[in-house]
């Protein structure tokens, strides 16, 4: 009987170590609670410049990106400290599992943290609810004022194989930066029938650095294009639309932007019609 009650005991103790987020399995060898657990939308996609340096704690971030639930994330100015305790927080209170893949273009320190002489990498990720295969990293010739590039990967979006990229283009008042980076990744992307390009362009759709990609693929708002920048949804906390979910080969049946208090820019998510 004194076993017993200490080894209650011991369990009890453990609980209040962990705390109520824990997932029932680290205690017990059990599956999730029910309630914990969901299923990603198969053929739902999304994009996010989730804000770095923000003050934004990454359960916040995952709880927002579990709201919605997508297939596949792609994430920019993300550390890779941050998007592994996303992914984290997302199967351990939200029951959703990703697989992950970076697209690191710098380390940095001050970003990112870590120690000086291994500091944290920064730049693109993408999550995947399937696996993901022929990854591809690359760094455009010309960042601008900071590294940039892009990343992708085929993976498993509606039950069909399809090329997923996730970009950064180089900040405002750099357009001819962003435009010879711009026709780097076009030409990446010209190479596949069937893509999905998500990213942070930093450019609203009539800019003329993106006339490449609009000859590529449209935007999954209906009414977003090339020559009606005023008709897009915007994006970002003031009001300009610069992130996008180009689609080459795939039709979008729905789109929607969701603001968010952790970050300057919005969620835009993209239900596509992958029949």
């Amino acid at each position: 009987m004194g076993t017993r009650l200490h080894v209650g005991a011991l369990i009890v103790a453990c609980m209040a170590l962990i705390g109520p987020s824990a997932p029932r399995d680290a205690l017990f060898g059990g599956s999730l609670p029910v309630e914990a657990v969901r299923d990603v939308v198969p053929n739902r996609v999304m994009t996010w410049n989730i804000c770095n340096p923000c003050d934004a704690s990454n359960a916040a971030r995952a709880a927002e990106i579990a709201t919605y639930a997508p297939q596949v994330i792609g994430l920019q100015e993300a550390c890779v400290r941050d998007v592994e305790s996303i992914r984290d927080h997302l199967e351990n209170l939200h029951g959703l599992v990703y697989h992950v893949e970076y697209g690191a273009v710098l380390r940095n320190w001050s970003r990112c943290g870590g120690v000086p002489w291994r500091p944290g990498g920064y730049g693109q990720a993408i999550l995947s609810a399937a696996p993901m295969k022929d990854v591809l990293r690359a760094e455009y010739p010309d960042g601008g004022s900071e590294d940039r590039g892009y990343m992708a990967v085929t993976t498993t979006v509606g039950g069909r194989s399809v090329r997923v990229f996730d970009t950064h283009l180089a900040q405002r008042r750099q357009e001819g930066v962003r435009a010879a980076q711009a026709r780097v990744l076009a030409a990446e992307v010209a190479r596949h029938d069937r893509a999905i390009v998500l990213g942070d362009f930093n450019a609203v759709p009539d800019a003329p650095e993106l006339d490449r990609m609009w000859t590529l693929a449209l935007d999954t708002d209906p009414q977003c294009r090339h020559s009606v920048s005023g008709a897009c949804e915007p994006t970002t906390d003031w009001q300009s639309k610069f992130d996008y979910v180009f689609l080459r080969g795939i039709d979008s049946s729905r789109h929607r932007v969701r603001p968010s208090v952790h970050s300057d820019h919005h969620l835009l998510l993209a239900d596509l019609d992958t029949t």
